[in-house]
């Protein structure tokens, strides 16, 4: 009786050992399992939080770009704003170039007549003045007339250089002038030195300054002068020169006539 009671001790025993053994082999099975699981959500949350931080990075990134095609579409509306100012005034201005244009053609043809009428009386005034240089000046006007029949030059040339003409023509008036010519003196011809006295006088004098006229316009030719005017002449000569210093002169000149 003893012994069975013994046996069945023993037989709890081992019964309770093998259940213990089974307790503990099934914790460690399910303590694998959970740290496996655990592992696996560890793995899982660093390739999220690795995904977010690359999904940050981009945004980031898209928000830098983002702001500087915001600055650049910025930068070409203010560019463009400009543009459109400058396209308007340069419109502007091609509106007023073309009225000019325009504007110049009609002046063109209305200067071209003026031209040439400024010559004719140019022409008339020189053969009326005192003639002193006048092939000089007669050949001037008509270089200035051939001028106007080429077409490689200019209106406003053309008619800049007749207003020199007439700038020069008028400096005549201005200043005292002396300068070697050929004369028909004693019905023979003679070189002589002319003085020139703005316009209100014209003399002559022979090289050898034995003789001495001036031009009458009312004659319209040279008459001799008495020897009075000899000493004048040579002084007039040498202020013209520069050889002297300017000082009075005595000279002849045309009386004035009372207007008609």
């Amino acid at each position: 009786m003893k012994k069975q009671r013994l046996k069945a001790v023993a037989l709890t025993t081992v019964l309770s050992a093998s259940a213990l053994v089974g307790s503990v082999a099934l914790a460690d099975q399910t303590l694998d399992e959970i740290l496996q699981v655990s592992q696996a959500k560890t793995t899982l949350a660093r390739d999220s939080q690795k995904r977010i931080d690359r999904l940050s990075q981009e945004t980031e990134d898209l928000l830098v770009q983002f702001k500087q095609v915001n600055k650049q579409v910025e930068d070409m509306r203010v560019y463009n704003s400009q543009l459109e100012k400058q396209i308007a005034a340069q419109l502007a201005v091609i509106k007023d170039l073309d009225e000019s244009i325009e504007n110049v053609t009609v002046i063109e043809r209305r200067i071209q007549p003026l031209v040439m009428r400024m010559l004719d009386g140019l022409e008339q005034f020189v053969k009326l003045d005192k003639p002193f240089k006048i092939d000089d000046r007669l050949a001037r006007i008509e270089m200035l007339r051939n001028n106007q029949d080429r077409a490689d030059i200019s209106v406003a040339e053309k008619f800049r250089q007749v207003l020199e003409a007439y700038k020069i023509e008028s400096d005549y008036g201005r200043f005292i002038e002396a300068y070697r010519d050929t004369l028909e003196v004693g019905g023979q011809e003679r070189e002589v030195n002319i003085l020139r006295i703005g316009r209100v006088s014209l003399m002559y004098q022979t090289t050898d300054t034995e003789s001495s006229g001036a031009w009458d316009p009312t004659q319209g030719a040279w008459v001799e002068l008495d020897d009075s005017y000899r000493s004048t002449i040579l002084k007039g000569l040498r202020i013209a020169r520069n050889e002297a210093s300017k000082d009075i002169m005595f000279v002849p000149v045309q009386a004035p006539e009372a207007a008609k």
